[in-house]
């Protein structure tokens, strides 16, 4: 965070802060109370929708458990403030435990579908059991007191400003933390973050916990702003609002949470005061238009990415004018705004402010960093000594789809210290081998030993920690985070910190970051890309995201490092500069397995040569030797030996 926005930052929560001292009106103090607890589930929400890229239809459920542990333990137990609230936010995780164990099995509309069903079932709960939560008649509960004094309606404003902002802080430090960079790289590749050693189930567990806990927070302090809660508040409709405020407000942002908790509240309130619709339309027109011009006079957008967001809200603020009466238009214009946001703005209001004003990081961020050569594993060193024994066995190896072999019967024998190359025409089992030794697939039957254990039957992350690495046929980054973090989740083995570590910001947390940025940066030299560290890897050259997706591989300390097609694409200066890299890799004590097209690569580099031909190997030893195979040449080069 820079000067700037963190100096606006401060100045808008001083401004929160002050808001009842700046208004007599009791009813716009409880309103933006209300948008601060909403705010709280948001911040939350936003973890799950847009970290871990899931849709969760459950959170209006999560919010009604946290409203109903409150109203429970105050009704039946009288408890007090201070047992409540962290009651609640535990209480909520579990149940949110509860969902995701058995819900993050599904993906996509399968899991919505089940996160719906379990807001619809929380919802018939709370209203069917009667002996604990009154049913439909609902609970009273009056302001929370403190030491024994009764809060008023602006100190109850204020406590909940304060744990608003102490919500804000731990949720930014979670999703700046090896948490975040987890969470992301989920929403970035599944694959590559298992192969990374982040367990994709695992992740989306946590996420959905510490979202709910959250979720719990708020409703705790809902219930308290009510002083009344029934099962009715907990619907759909509600869920659908929290969805709407991440998307409206923008996803990745705190910012935009708060922004989307203002909307879904005050918009509604808006669409009945006819005059109020229209001075906010028409500032939203002129805004809008001041943006737009700014914009394009700095060359940040073009005319027309302008010409929609411009043009509509012009027309909304004329179409204010021309109304008589709001009634019978409140929800076609409520519907049509979100429809304007969600296709026209799909990074969200702040998002889409954001790339109108962003400037590019500036290289100068770096910090100081070790030295590309010392920065590359320590513990590979240990396996150079044992050059030439096995480090990985593979016997009789077979991958069947249906009635179709991928691999038929494939033994391989890879030497510590070694580039064993594995070559084949498209097709022949290839990648699909890759697949089997690092755990995307099971084989069929064989068996494969690493390091005298085997790797059969184990998770892809578990079998990517005992020290195999790859890179992927089709490079899978995660686009949306700079290089230096793509590294860092490769270096997530390193963090012992846990959540409270994290939140706190502890000495070991401090460690354990600045060493892994100090280690990304020198992986990142040590592949060339040291000056790039700070931009997105989406926006990356081809030949570099192959470069990065390598030094990410490295960050795992591999002891084996799997790179399928590195070559593919590339230009021969960066083919070059590729080639130089392995051999720097192999010169540390890594084994490498290389599938390669290019054979002038696999000449050069390769100590040994298996080749695949329709899932069996049809040849192996020196590539000099394999290049002058018969069955080779028939089957792969494409001529006759000389």
């Amino acid at each position: 965070m820079n000067l700037k926005t963190l100096i606006a930052a401060v100045l808008g929560l001083a401004l929160l802060a002050a808001a009842p001292l700046l208004t007599s009106n009791s009813y716009y103090v409880h309103m933006i109370g209300t948008i601060m607890i909403y705010a709280i589930l948001l911040y939350g929400l936003d973890i799950v929708v847009g970290y871990t890229g899931q849709v969760s239809l459950g959170h209006s459920g999560l919010f009604g458990v946290g409203s109903y542990t409150a109203g429970v333990l105050f009704l039946k137990l009288g408890a007090p403030l201070w047992l409540i609230i962290p009651s609640s936010i535990v209480v909520t995780a579990g149940f949110g435990a509860l969902l995701a164990l058995p819900a993050l099995r599904v993906t996509g509309p399968y899991l919505a579908m089940v996160t719906l069903a379990f807001g619809t079932i929380i919802q018939i709960l709370i209203n069917e059991m009667t002996f604990l939560t009154e049913g439909p008649l609902g609970i009273k509960i009056p302001k929370p007191s403190i030491a024994g004094h009764k809060l008023s309606e602006h100190e109850f404003y204020w406590l909940t400003f304060a744990l608003m902002v102490l919500s804000l802080v731990v949720v930014h430090r979670i999703l700046k933390s090896q948490l975040g960079r987890a969470f992301e790289a989920l929403r970035g590749s599944p694959v590559a973050s298992d192969c990374m050693g982040v367990s994709v189930y695992r992740y989306k567990v946590y996420a959905f916990v510490i979202s709910a806990g959250f979720a719990g927070l708020a409703g705790c302090l809902y219930a308290y702003s009510e002083q009344y809660i029934s099962p009715n508040t907990y619907n759909f409709e509600l869920t659908v609002l929290f969805l709407l405020a991440v998307i409206m407000g923008g996803r990745k942002t705190r910012s935009g949470a708060l922004l989307g908790a203002a909307i879904i509240v005050i918009l509604p309130k808006l669409l009945d005061d006819l005059e109020m619709f229209r001075v906010v339309a028409s500032g939203l027109a002129v805004l809008m238009l001041i943006g737009a011009v700014i914009g394009i006079a700095k060359k940040m957008t073009t005319p027309k990415a302008m010409a929609i967001p411009v043009v509509g809200t012009i027309a909304l603020a004329g179409f204010s004018y021309w109304l008589q009466s709001i009634t019978d238009w409140r929800l076609s214009i409520f519907g049509l705004m979100i429809l304007f946001v969600v296709y026209y703005l799909q990074d969200g209001i702040v998002g889409f402010a954001r790339s109108l004003f962003a400037r590019k990081t500036s290289a100068d961020k770096r910090v100081a960093s070790v030295s590309g050569k010392d920065a590359v594993m320590v513990a590979a060193h240990a396996g150079a000594s044992e050059t030439g024994t096995d480090l990985l066995v593979a016997t009789g190896v077979l991958m069947q789809f249906g009635g179709l072999k991928a691999i038929n019967q494939v033994d391989l024998r890879i030497k510590r210290g070694t580039i064993h190359g594995l070559i084949g025409p498209n097709g022949s089992g290839k990648s699909t081998m890759m697949n089997v030794l690092t755990g995307i697939y099971v084989p069929t039957a064989g068996s494969i030993d690493f390091a005298g254990r085997s790797v059969v039957g184990r998770t892809s992350s578990d079998i990517a920690l005992s020290g195999i690495a790859r890179t992927f046929q089709n490079v899978q980054l995660f686009g949306e985070m700079t290089a230096l973090q793509n590294i860092q989740v490769g270096l997530h083995h390193t963090f012992a910190s846990n959540f409270v570590d994290v939140s706190l910001h502890t000495p070991r947390f401090n460690c354990e970051e600045l060493a892994a940025t100090e280690r990304g940066l020198g992986l990142l030299d040590f592949v060339g890309l040291g000056n790039l560290a700070y931009e997105e890897a989406r926006n990356l050259p081809y030949g570099k995201q192959r470069l990065l997706e390598i030094a990410r591989a490295l960050a795992l300390d591999p002891q084996l490092l799997l790179l399928d097609e590195p070559a593919a694409g590339l230009t021969a200066p960066d083919i070059k500069e590729l080639v130089a890299i392995i051999r720097k890799i192999r010169d540390h004590g890594i084994t490498l397995i290389l599938i390669e097209h290019h054979m002038d690569v696999v000449m050069q580099l390769c100590d040994t040569v298996s080749v695949l031909d329709f899932g069996q190997k049809i040849a192996e030893g020196k590539p000099a030797e394999v290049q002058a195979n018969e069955k080779v040449i028939e089957a792969y080069l494409g001529g006759t030996a000389a």
